[in-house]
């Protein structure tokens, strides 16, 4: 049996302090004209007295792998975790700072180049967010919740398509005073109700739901980790009226009320939960592009789609999936033109090993992948094992989306705008299954 458990958890705020590109939405030279609501980096770190364990969310759009090795030898310098226990991911809102270099966008000259102060800036802070959260450690107790994501979005292409609308709720307590230490929970949502015509910094709607959930549930400044689950093709384009900060705080609204009606129902909380780090590194092999000249005849044909569309006023929704595939085409012919240049080689160096990350917390276990996974891999993981959760755009980003066979038949946006093959998505769920089973032959294994 373990000891009793100890937690802490810590916020610091990662807004940037002078005007930032948002990032996120190609073709706009989009300066942020000043704050919405304010960006965070949250920490909750665990220990059961043999292993310790650091979660970090980042309200940003990626983490890069060269970020993540940087801030987890920081943290290691600073507190003594392994660099290996410490998980980093990004919440992905769409309105805040560049934080990485895509090799899609190279062509597109709206977007500028990564800005290294702010960079430092945030990872100074996420350091800081985890020495806090470390020294602010109690005896505490955890429960899980599962919420329902309903109304927050669909899948992209087909709302009717496959979705995970289940979201693991972490609950963590302290276990001699009334009150809640952190609460985590993974969102299989792209939080994008707010498009390149706001130029204000935004968490988007994770950051409604925090505010929400510390007003109602948690109390003032009690750290929220929003986590983004496997969300390629998950959008909440076909369940919002507009593209504002009332529809935002709507949605946000919405989740945070799924999310205090489940906790309701956490009927134990553990104090001595077992706590495991597992982790894999793994090659992805990289997807072939097409002739430079193929490529711009796609994006002539994309092009011509969407400028049909609108005059013929079609929907909403129609008109902005076509855009997308314009973006996408734009985005091959960008790849393109950098494999006829030499330049995917390096692109891909920076990306690789994949690593797969889990944290098993008690009965509960915590994928963690890089990049942006279709949510189909995910549920493959979430139906072979039990009380199993998949934690997306961690400890690295992929340039691009991980897609299904069936979206790389398809074509279309995120087809388009990926450096992988779709392969990598199955050999990342069969890698994790692999190490699950190797690592956790107590229970918590593949469902009977």
């Amino acid at each position: 049996m373990a000891a009793s458990l100890m937690a802490g958890a810590a916020a610091v705020e990662i807004t940037p302090q002078d005007s930032q590109f948002l990032y996120g939405y190609p073709h706009v030279r989009r300066f942020s004209t000043g704050v919405h609501d304010p960006l965070f980096c949250s920490a909750l770190y665990l220990t059961d007295g043999r292993v310790e364990l650091m979660m970090l969310t980042t309200d940003v759009i990626f983490i890069s792998k060269p970020i993540a090795r940087s801030v987890r030898e920081q943290i290691h310098a600073a507190t003594g975790i392994a660099p290996e226990n410490v998980l980093i991911t990004a919440t992905h809102t769409h309105s805040g700072p560049i934080t990485v270099d895509y090799l899609s966008n190279e062509q597109d000259d709206a977007v500028p180049a990564v800005d290294q102060n702010y960079v430092r800036f945030m990872q100074e802070r996420m350091t800081r967010a985890a020495e806090q959260a470390r020294k602010n450690a109690v005896r505490a107790q955890v429960g899980l919740a599962l919420a329902d994501s309903t109304g927050i979005g669909t899948n992209r292409r087909d709302p009717s398509g496959p979705a995970d609308h289940q979201v693991p709720v972490l609950m963590v307590r302290s276990l001699l005073e009334d009150r809640f230490i952190a609460c985590l929970l993974v969102c299989s949502m792209h939080p994008t109700v707010l498009h390149e015509d706001s130029t204000l910094i935004s968490a988007d709607f994770p950051g409604m739901t925090r505010k929400y959930l510390q007003e109602h549930l948690l109390g003032a400044g009690v750290p929220v980790l929003h986590c983004t689950g496997p969300a390629g093709n998950q959008s909440p384009r076909h369940v919002t009226k507009a593209n504002t900060y009332a529809e935002a705080e709507r949605l946000g609204v919405l989740l945070g009320r799924a999310v205090e009606r489940a906790v309701s129902s956490v009927v134990e909380y553990i104090a001595d939960p077992c706590l495991q780090c597992l982790r894999s590194e793994i090659g992805l092999p990289r997807k072939p592009f097409p002739l430079v000249a193929a490529a711009q005849a796609a994006l002539d044909q994309a092009a011509a789609r969407l400028y049909r569309l609108r005059n013929e006023k079609a929907e909403r929704q129609e008109i902005r999936t076509a855009e997308c595939d314009w973006f996408g085409a734009e985005e091959t012919l960008s790849l393109a033109l950098a494999e006829q240049e030499g330049k995917v080689a390096a692109a891909v160096r920076d990306c690789l090993p994949a690593e797969i990350q889990i944290f098993k917390i008690g009965p509960w276990t915590w994928v963690a992948w890089p990049g942006e996974l279709f949510v189909e891999y995910a549920l493959q993981i979430k139906q072979a094992f039990a009380r199993t959760f998949v934690i997306s755009l961690a400890n690295g980003e992929l340039q691009g989306y991980i897609v299904t066979a069936e979206a790389a038949a398809a074509g279309g946006y995120e087809a388009s705008n990926a450096l992988f093959s779709h392969i990598s998505g199955q050999l990342l769920v069969d890698e994790t299954k692999s190490l699950l089973i190797r690592g956790m032959p107590d229970g918590s294994g593949p469902r009977s």
